[in-house]
């Protein structure tokens, strides 16, 4: 197969050797490319121990590089579903420094962390981590021991600060920004780095892909799809190498793969999304196409495994560029043959 066409997003976990952390990544690839690197917010969520709260929502720090043209090259962030590494393997004894900038914000509502986020300066001090809240609401920040909190004048817990837990640094999702040509040599440069650095692939490590998600938001290309990432499941996971340790994949509805007959339209098969709950933990996350206005337009194929290897990343990415090719023909995908598909020849019937 061919090199990449189309434009792609990839985001990459990996893992900092003790003693290192994903900031560290970032100003070695920034000082490579003359560019510079910026402290931001990376949002994800988290399961909470508190009793009857499902989630809480959090802040973390990330690291923006830009190329010496002010164009942006990548992010290094958190991926909290890196755990394993952390638990087992070795690491540095101590917890991250809140002093060196390593902390979290935390919420139960993900509409007032965006609040917090708007208003708080992401390269602020520890100590002053929260005051624009505070003051933004007519409050104080209560300090009570390593905890920075700020309360709505009612009395209920807007966000609170905290350090990160032990090891939570070292976890980094390589988020580059959408790549219209020199994908390898992108991939390559980024890769190369981490490598250098001792980076290795963590044990729940996936490779995700992002492709523009405006061509399949019609029927024929979504319900090709839904019969793709149901119907050639097994091939897919097979041809791709998928990691069977990552976590927050699987499989999409069965229910939603039975309207995706020829007389399927547009509206009944968006209204099904809605309602069957499609979002980002599937095997391809479709919601995007679902929303009218998205945050990120896009179809985010999540089952490549993990990997440091441009050559191998790139490589699963052709397949998956061509059998979304295959998607946007007017044909049905057809399901397997008994026994197992050939995947490949599927993707060589695109046009």
């Amino acid at each position: 197969m061919t090199g990449l066409r189309r434009r792609i997003g990839f985001e990459v976990e990996l893992l900092a050797p003790g003693g290192s952390d994903r900031r560290a990544l970032a100003a070695r690839v920034a000082q490579a490319v003359g560019g510079r690197v910026t402290r931001v917010f990376h949002t994800d969520s988290e399961p909470s121990l508190v009793p009857g709260m499902g989630q809480f929502w959090h802040l973390t720090p990330g690291f923006a590089v830009t190329d010496g043209s002010g164009r942006p090259l990548a992010s290094f962030v958190d991926d909290i579903t890196l755990v394993a590494d952390l638990r087992d393997g070795p690491g540095r004894p101590d917890v991250p420094s809140t002093a060196d900038g390593w902390f979290r914000i935390l919420s139960d509502d993900p509409r007032l962390l965006r609040l917090v986020a708007r208003h708080q300066p992401p390269d602020a001090t520890f100590e002053r981590l929260l005051d624009p809240v505070a003051a933004l609401l007519g409050s104080e920040v209560d300090v009570i021991g390593g905890v920075r909190r700020v309360d709505d004048e009612a009395g209920a817990t807007v966000a609170l600060a905290t350090a990160l837990p032990r090891g939570r640094d070292r976890p980094c999702e390589i988020v580059t920004a959408p790549l219209v040509s020199d994908h390898r040599e992108t991939l390559d440069l980024l890769l190369g780095h981490a490598r250098a650095l001792g980076f290795t692939v963590p044990v729940e490590a996936a490779v995700h892909l992002h492709f523009d998600g405006q061509p399949f938001r019609a029927a024929r290309p979504f319900a090709n799809l839904v019969r793709l990432f149901t119907l050639w499941r097994a091939e897919l996971r097979a041809a791709l190498g998928s990691n069977p340790a990552a976590t927050r994949v699987r499989a999409l509805p069965d229910e939603l793969l039975a309207l995706t007959g020829s007389d399927a339209t547009w509206p009944a098969l968006r209204d099904a999304g809605r309602r069957l709950g499609l979002g980002k933990f599937f095997d391809v996350n479709l919601g995007a196409l679902l929303s009218d206005a998205p945050v990120r337009d896009t179809v985010e194929v999540r089952i490549l495994p993990g990997s440091i290897d441009a050559d191998e990343v790139v490589e699963r990415a052709v397949l998956v560029e061509r059998l979304l090719d295959r998607c946007l023909e007017p044909e049905p995908v057809p399901p397997p043959a008994r026994g197992g598909g050939d995947l490949r020849a599927l993707a060589d019937r695109a046009l």
